[in-house]
């Protein structure tokens, strides 16, 4: 924050410099998903890729559906932070973790129906529906534990302390490598054992550091958190409004992603497996490029509060050309290093044939994806939550409806010039929007 107060103008490399810690942490989520496909995709049977495909896609479409614990919990910690109301701080932390335990505690309640859910839905062989049941049955229980850490991840990140939520998401991704690892390779436990590491390390990321923000808030605010006159309704109604228009956008982009499993695995479990393998690198590539939009949300929010509509444009245009030059560097590496990094991430010779055909999506995806996830963060700086509602639920539709047309004349090529052009979707419809950002100047 010291540098939004030194200066007015925003460079590439001020830019670049706000997103190395926030590039560090993101970089350590996509790396689970990595090593999860790793460890599953050399296994020698398919079945077992396929299996943990759909069922961490479902699991992470409704993990990411409460997202906004994390982006809603910033907003009204900074906003209190400024005021030095630090009561108000502690009582929103409480009261999102309440929230918290309450969403998690629904889904469990509901969890047989997503269950039967899940086998109408993708209609998966009879042994890979046991193992995808075998994975939920343990991960479900992992929910909680992954709620309350969006919520301590957002209250770190609005008293401005981006390192100690950087820090508490490398240990979480590193905690679940670890334990993951060790119970796939050395206790042979396959599905099981992939589930089991996210357990164990959600809960003990959760127990850590738990106690230090405890210990955390007495320090540095003398107050003893308890959960004691939450249930104020102004406050509760404020922060379901803040809530609404994210937790919607961000519904429709995670059922976005779970579409392209979907389509998948109606061509066949060798495609759902391999677009699980290929996801992996798009993934890799947005958490990447996330960085420059995470960043930029803080600034743009500055840039706003201040009236600078000159200061504002140029973290606009800076920002997406970093973003841009950034993503064609992505794209060579993949070019250069795409067979070695699928020879290790799987075993099966059917499997590495079929990736090695889809290579050119990987390859143009990330350069045209960025602009997308650029203005993202732009709109979300902003508060402008409704316009990036809007433009995702256009997105979607309008990719379902492509989807299914390519994927009938193209198979599984469908699928991902169906991704592609979700992507420039998104850009066109968030710039579409842009105009509204400079009204409040």
């Amino acid at each position: 924050m010291e540098l939004f107060k030194s200066s007015s103008k925003f460079s590439k490399k001020q830019i670049i410099l706000l997103s190395i810690p926030v590039f560090f942490s993101n970089m350590a989520i996509p790396l689970v998903g990595m090593v999860d496909t790793g460890l599953m995709g050399n296994l020698s049977e398919t079945k077992y890729l396929a299996a943990t495909s759909i069922a961490t896609s479902v699991m992470t479409m409704i993990v990411w559906s409460f997202g906004f614990l994390r982006m809603g919990t910033v907003g009204i910690v900074a906003q209190a932070y400024g005021r030095s109301d630090y009561r108000e701080i502690v009582k929103t932390i409480l009261r999102n973790i309440a929230l918290a335990l309450i969403a998690a505690f629904i889904i469990i309640i509901f969890f047989p129906a997503l269950k039967i859910a899940i086998s109408y839905f993708f209609s998966p062989s009879d042994e890979t529906e046991v193992l995808i049941k075998t994975y939920l049955n343990v991960r479900i229980f992992s929910i909680p534990a992954e709620l309350i850490i969006y919520v301590l991840v957002g209250f770190y990140l609005g008293i401005q302390k981006t390192k100690i939520s950087s820090f508490l998401i490398i240990v979480l991704s590193s905690l679940n490598i670890i334990f993951s690892s060790l119970l796939v390779l050395t206790y042979d436990l396959k599905v099981f054992g992939v589930a089991l590491g996210t357990l164990i390390s959600s809960y003990i990321t959760l127990i850590i550091f738990t106690i230090f923000t405890y210990n955390y808030i007495i320090q540095k605010f003398k107050i003893i958190p308890k959960f004691e006159n939450l249930v104020v309704k102004s406050k509760l109604l404020k922060l379901l409004n803040i809530n609404l228009d994210i937790f919607i956008r961000t519904l429709f982009l995670t059922f976005a992603f779970l579409w392209v499993t979907y389509l998948g695995s109606k061509i066949g479990e060798d495609y759902l497996a391999v677009n699980t393998i290929l996801m992996q690198f798009i993934i890799l590539s947005s958490f990447f490029l996330d960085a420059y939009a995470f960043s930029t949300e803080g600034i743009i929010g500055f840039t706003i509060g201040r009236r600078n509509q000159k200061s504002f444009l140029e973290v606009v245009k800076n920002s997406i050309q970093v973003s841009f030059i950034t993503a064609i560097i992505i794209s060579i590496i993949y070019l250069i290093f795409f067979k070695e990094m699928i020879n290790i991430i799987t075993d099966i010779e059917i499997l590495r044939f079929i990736s090695f055909q889809h290579i050119l999506w990987v390859i143009i995806i990330p350069p045209i994806a960025c602009f997308c996830y650029q203005l993202d963060g732009i709109f979300i700086g902003a508060s402008q939550t409704k316009e990036i509602r809007n433009a995702m639920i256009i997105s979607v539709l309008g990719y379902i409806g492509v989807s299914i047309l390519l994927t009938k004349y193209l198979d599984n090529h469908g699928i991902w010039l169906s991704l592609l052009l979700f992507m420039i979707f998104r850009s066109l419809t968030l710039q579409y929007y842009f105009k509204n950002i400079l009204k409040k100047f």
